[in-house]
């Protein structure tokens, strides 16, 4: 089943940012099937990040790269990565 890692980060200069997110240096998309970046309306630097994998073992490994790099300790305020999976959503 397909799984997610979501993030919510406060950058100072989004372009300075997205940048180095391009690089992607702790090589965390290397499984990626996608990824989006939502700006905060409000605050343009404040990002939400999507980042899909086709599996939780995969999702994970990602999360797992990400924390062991150091690369959010860059960031004054983050919130994540957290792997996630879509809720059923039938109704009863």
């Amino acid at each position: 089943m397909n799984a997610s890692i979501t993030a919510r980060v406060r950058v100072d200069d989004f372009d300075a940012w997205k940048l180095l997110f391009d690089q992607d240096i702790p090589n965390a998309r290397e499984k990626a099937l996608g990824w989006t970046l939502y700006r905060g309306t409000d605050d343009p630097n404040e990002v939400f990040i999507r980042v899909d994998f086709a599996s939780v073992g995969d999702a994970t490994e990602a999360r797992e790269r990400v924390l062991s790099s150091g690369v959010l300790e860059r960031l004054r305020d983050h919130y994540g990565p957290v792997v996630v999976q879509q809720a059923d959503n039938k109704t009863l």
